[in-house]
């Protein structure tokens, strides 16, 4: 796709949320400093359906208004089964929404009630993360979607744009828009947070600039993936199945690029490693970091952790 097509696919899109949003100073705010950044340019460059649109906002204050706005119209009732209540964590420079036990909630939630995985039989965690999600990102436009008429429905008669699923990270909208409150700042701050440069083309709503960087464009051309560097080294690395699966190429020493960031972590640290799990948005890894949490800090070595995540997966 050329880029000023991707230019005014996005625009629509985001033009098309904004309409969405019924408080008109938080539409202002919106309109003013969102980003759109990550796979989803990606994607329209090289022609693939977009899985979502990942939306990120260039101040703190645009990013914790626009959760608190939808933290309103996310009912914890919906969220069936899981015993949750729904804040802001705000310390002063990070934005956290913490739900409670299960850590996720759905719009249409899970007849059944929520437990530990940690006495059942292998791949529970995974379904009851799939009971969680229905019909989350089940959404039917695509980026190439040609319809002149603002649609205020989506085909099931509910209102379009209104979240579906919320994470401790992220709120998920339908129509495939993902409000990410975990970091926000201008672009090469927030890819200061991102790990491949493939990722790092970018548009902005304020003055509706799409930004396509060399580096990027030649990774993309190559279905090669080069590690930049990340303040998450441990969920880069995880992410690797997901892109190698999808036959890019990665060469040795862009891994070890990541290892040996990893190396400088203390992994055993309980806070480091929840906080290094950040975007690996699995039940097993909830309840490592739950189990670990639960008992003595000096108690926790390599061999425990070991022990934890072969019993885990």
């Amino acid at each position: 796709m050329k880029a000023k097509t991707i230019k005014t696919t996005l625009r629509k899109k985001i033009d098309e949320w904004l309409d969405s949003i019924e408080d008109e100073a938080i539409r202002v705010v919106a309109a003013n400093n969102t980003i759109v950044t990550g796979g989803a340019i990606a994607s329209m460059l090289l022609r693939e359906q977009v899985n979502d649109y990942d939306l990120y906002f260039r101040t703190h204050d645009a990013a914790k208004r626009v959760a608190e706005y939808y933290l309103a119209r996310f009912s914890p009732l919906t969220a069936r089964g899981i015993p949750c209540k729904m804040y802001l964590d705000d310390d002063g420079s990070r934005i956290r929404i913490i739900i409670k036990s299960a850590g996720i909630a759905s719009e249409d939630g899970t007849e059944k009630p929520y437990e530990y995985f940690e006495a059942s039989e292998p791949g529970r965690a995974v379904g009851y993360v799939s009971e969680v999600m229905t019909d989350a990102g089940d959404i039917e436009d695509t980026y190439e979607q040609t319809e002149t008429a603002v649609l205020t429905q989506d085909d099931d008669g509910k209102p379009r744009y209104r979240p579906v699923f919320m994470s401790t990270n992220a709120i998920t909208l339908s129509q495939k828009i993902q409000l990410v409150i975990r970091f926000h700042g201008q672009p090469e701050e927030i890819h200061a947070n991102y790990d491949y440069v493939h990722c790092t083309n970018y548009w902005t709503s304020w003055d509706n600039e799409l930004v396509l960087r060399r580096e990027a464009l030649e990774c993309l051309l190559s279905k090669e993936l080069r590690y930049v560097g990340s303040k998450y080294p441990v969920c880069s690395l995880i992410r690797l199945r997901k892109f190698i699966a999808r036959g890019w190429t990665v060469n040795a020493g862009q891994i070890l690029k990541a290892v040996m960031q990893i190396s400088e972590l203390d992994l055993k640290d309980i806070r480091v490693l929840e906080d290094q799990l950040t975007g690996v948005d699995t039940a097993y890894f909830r309840e490592v970091i739950a189990k670990l949490k639960d008992i003595d800090p000096e108690k926790v070595n390599s061999a425990y952790l070991v022990e934890i995540i072969d019993r885990m997966f």
